[in-house]
């Protein structure tokens, strides 16, 4: 595997790893959380970055759409976003060429996706569901692991 495909392997485990962290423990009731109550609710911004995965693999293939999907319960939308994660990983994973370039990808689908997870991260402690701060230099992130199922924080502080 070529050194720009390993290294978006990466940066999609590390969405992964952040991303599962920031959902992880999180209420049924988070979903609806809005601190201004405006339709952004935390739902809706996970929702978006499964859209961004379906895209970034829509591009890899060479068929590029875009689909606004309306969020689902809070499990439901949890299962989905590490769903659309894998289908891309594995896309990544395999020998199949890829459409667009590497760089693009990552400027859009992977770049966004991180923001919006600090957002996520931000939302939990504005509603009273903190999550505790990590050096993510030292977490176990590896290609491939993009699932529900992560390795444990090495270093958690307040």
């Amino acid at each position: 595997m070529d050194e720009k495909r390993a290294f978006l392997r990466h940066a999609v485990a590390t969405v992964a790893y952040r991303g599962g962290k920031a959902v992880r423990g999180a209420p049924d009731r988070f979903a609806a959380y809005s601190p201004d109550g405006s339709p952004r609710t935390a739902a809706k911004i996970l929702a978006h970055i499964g859209d961004l995965y379906d895209w970034a693999l829509t591009q890899a293939k060479g068929a590029e759409a875009w689909k606004d999907s309306d969020p689902l319960p809070w499990a439901q939308e949890v299962e989905r976003f590490h769903a659309a994660l894998q289908r891309f990983d594995d896309y990544l994973a395999s020998d199949a060429p890829i459409a667009a370039p590497l760089e693009t990808i990552f400027q859009g689908a992977v770049a966004d996706s991180l923001a919006h997870v600090g957002q996520l991260a931000m939302l939990r402690r504005l509603a009273g569901e903190k999550i505790k701060s990590e050096n993510y230099a030292r977490a176990d992130i590896q290609a491939g692991r993009v699932g529900v199922e992560q390795r444990a924080a090495r270093r958690e502080f307040d």
